[in-house]
């Protein structure tokens, strides 16, 4: 293609035929648009799986996810450790290889922090300004159009769902945020739930609001399908109240009592739940029967030792303390479920590890340590080891205090 006729190509008009597009072929027709604005001789879209161990294959070049599910196919999985692939996602950096008289470009397709998949495209010839600047262009509008289009359809989820999931995990992971990341120029919220062979009924949830950011991770007893309701009672009750602006204590009594309502005898929530103010940095906690978190600050790590009430559900009315941390810009506040200290994992030095991680991204973290309990435990996790973790910034209208808790 000549540098003509790349100049009548418009990238609006690859934007607007996307968005014009059926849900089910939106990326796919953007892959098709950026082939034609760059010249490629190919350009696919591979997604994460489920587990983030893998990518598959799931729009471009001979790649139609929609088409394969119609045929009663399977997208191709291409396991991600060693690759390129997941040089581009770890490391979130644009790789070029060349090719013969060509190249290889290969992008990361990210939202507000989550990693959701690559581009990847091969162009006849050595990439320019240009080609990048394009390149770029349309990664950023793919991320967003990833996330509109799975609104509307399970193509996406049929494609990342690599391996059957029983009916607890499937209402499982309906209880989980839409996104994994969240990133912003205060804070960066990640988490991570890896689900045990049977499934323990963990969660974990955060919600942004103008200047409040909600956090929660909660350990529901038992397991399968009845630890996976009671969770979704628990944490059900936790978002309506909280959409409701109702106040951290005013969330716990009511999820409390919520599930006191609808829980049996000897069932029972764990949970942690917590507020950050994103003007002072303070953050408001409420522990019902759960495992410290812990702060990682001056490379320095401890538990943050909170009052301790009763797990939600065993009686209803009563209410449960809320203890205040000041965060300092730079700290780094991790909460886990007793899946990540769970016994047959007791060669993790989970302390040692956030010390040693302190300069990895929250995004990273959480996967390097459930890949670590994975490991330390054989593959055989006896229970849900979930993690959420919050790196703190700051902002300009944050006062300056002493380090204060309550």
């Amino acid at each position: 293609m000549t540098i003509a006729d790349r100049a009548r190509v418009d990238l609006r008009e690859v934007l607007r035929t996307t968005c014009a597009a059926s849900p089910v072929e939106a990326i796919d027709v953007m892959a098709d648009g950026l082939a034609t604005l760059s010249g490629a001789t190919s350009v696919e879209f591979l997604i994460t799986n489920v587990t983030h161990r893998a990518v598959v294959r799931f729009a471009g070049s001979g790649a139609n996810a929609a088409r394969v599910q119609q045929e009663d196919g399977a997208v191709p999985v291409i396991p991600l450790r060693g690759t390129v692939y997941e040089r581009v996602l770890r490391r979130q950096q644009i790789v070029r290889l060349a090719e013969g008289d060509g190249d290889r470009i290969l992008v990361p397709v990210t939202e507000t922090g989550d990693a959701l998949g690559v581009i990847d495209l091969h162009l006849p010839r050595g990439a320019d300004a240009v080609d990048f600047a394009d390149i770029a262009a349309v990664a950023e509008a793919l991320a967003r159009i990833v996330v509109a289009s799975r609104r509307h359809s399970d193509l996406m989820d049929w494609a990342q769902d690599t391996s059957p999931f029983s009916l607890a995990a499937e209402i499982q992971r309906r209880l989980l945020p839409g996104s994994f990341t969240c990133e912003t120029e205060r804070f960066t919220v990640a988490g991570w739930l890896e689900p045990a062979n049977a499934v323990g009924g963990d969660t974990f949830d955060y919600s942004l609001n103008r200047d409040t950011l909600h956090l929660s991770v909660t350990d529901a007893v038992g397991n399968d399908v009845n630890a996976a309701l009671l969770a979704s009672v628990l944490l059900g009750s936790l978002r309506n109240s909280r959409r409701r602006g109702a106040g951290l204590a005013d969330q716990a009594r009511t999820a409390n009592d919520a599930l006191a309502a609808h829980a049996q005898v000897g069932q029972f929530v764990t949970g942690q739940l917590a507020r950050v103010d994103l003007h002072t940095g303070t953050m408001t906690f409420v522990n019902a029967g759960h495992p410290f978190p812990y702060r990682v600050r001056g490379g320095q790590v401890g538990e943050v030792e909170l009052d301790i009430d009763m797990p939600f559900g065993l009686y209803a009315g009563r209410d449960l303390r809320l203890r205040r941390l000041q965060l300092r810009p730079g700290d780094r506040i991790v909460l886990v479920t007793d899946g990540m200290l769970e016994r047959n994992a007791e060669d993790l030095d989970l302390p040692g590890m956030l010390r040693r991680e302190a300069g990895t991204h929250p995004r990273e973290l959480v996967y390097e340590l459930a890949e670590t309990v994975l490991h330390a435990t054989g593959g055989e996790l006896h229970d849900d080891a979930t993690v959420l973790c919050l790196d703190w910034r700051g902002g300009p209208d944050e006062p300056d205090r002493p380090d204060r808790e309550e």
